[in-house]
């Protein structure tokens, strides 16, 4: 049985929307920041008025077997200014395929050269997310299983103590696709936050994306700010059910059009960890991201 993650883009589309009403005035949200984004005039919701932000580069596309390469986490204000920022480089300690190093641009030779050990690296991010929740902040992830698995894998692969239970976890992907069902095309970070607004101008940099989704989430509540007047912690519970309906449909579309047992992988913001332990530290390196 096929067990994959829920894609970036929507299949099916949803049936056509109805007939929207005329669209009320926008006005342009801090320039400097959001380039070009225009929003739907409504209040900042609070849980996006201080926001950590988090995104990993990788060796892969398997959350189970994947390295951190490249890493960020960063701290934002209600304006989406940057307030404190952490950037890691890591050598893996395997093999960056071609196609990941194409991706990011992190070749094996330069992370042997300048990364440092995994363990460490892989520590100091775990501490400074859990120092981000202590804060108060809520921790803006984009595609949020993605990166909270794989960390959680190289944790317990290099004897970390793993973040339990993160939360409260804003996930503009799920959010984008439950505020904005009707839209067609892929849903990428690139893409999204050329929807929004967001200047995203070095995709596949783990500060540029990490920062980028974090000004979406606050693009997100600004346009949709009547569907999103939650606190975090409610906001964090809706996702769950948003993420589970999501994978419900994609999974009925791939039995109905492709294979009638597909399954899609579930689990937001985290997925479970397997029976088996993660690969140890000397296992090769995962299919390119």
């Amino acid at each position: 049985m096929e067990i994959v993650d829920v894609p970036l883009f929507d299949l099916p589309a949803e049936p056509e929307a109805p007939p929207k009403p005329k669209a009320a005035p926008v006005v342009v949200l801090q320039p400097a920041l959001f380039e070009t984004a225009e929003v739907l005039l409504s209040p900042l919701p609070s849980w996006a008025e201080r926001l950590a932000v988090f995104d990993l580069e990788t060796t892969g596309i398997d959350v189970e077997t994947s390295r951190v390469v490249t890493a960020n986490v960063s701290r934002l204000d209600a304006s989406g200014v940057v307030t404190r920022r952490r950037d890691w480089l890591a050598d893996p300690g395997v093999e960056i395929p071609l196609q990941a190093t194409a991706v990011h641009g992190v070749a094996t030779a330069r992370a042997r050269a300048e990364g440092r050990p995994a363990a460490e690296v892989v520590g100091e991010i775990v501490d400074e997310l859990r120092t981000a929740l202590e804060d108060g902040y809520a921790l803006v992830i984009y595609n949020a299983p993605y990166d909270l698995t794989l960390l959680a894998r190289e944790a317990v692969r290099h004897g970390v103590a793993p973040l339990v239970g993160p939360f409260p976890v804003i996930d503009p992907l799920v959010i984008d696709k439950q505020v904005d069902r009707y839209r067609k095309g892929k849903r990428t970070l690139e893409v999204t936050a050329s929807v929004y607004g967001v200047d995203l101008t070095d995709a596949h940099d783990a500060g540029a994306d990490a920062i980028a989704a974090g000004r979406v989430a606050q693009a997100l509540g600004l346009r949709h700010g009547t569907e999103l007047a939650l606190t975090a912690a409610e906001l964090h519970t809706a996702q769950i059910a948003w993420h589970d309906a999501q994978c419900d449909s994609f999974e009925d579309y791939m039995r109905t059009t492709r294979d009638p047992s597909f399954t899609a992988r579930r689990g937001w913001p985290e997925v479970p960890a397997p029976a088996t332990a993660p690969a140890p530290a000397t296992a090769a390196a995962a299919p390119a991201r």
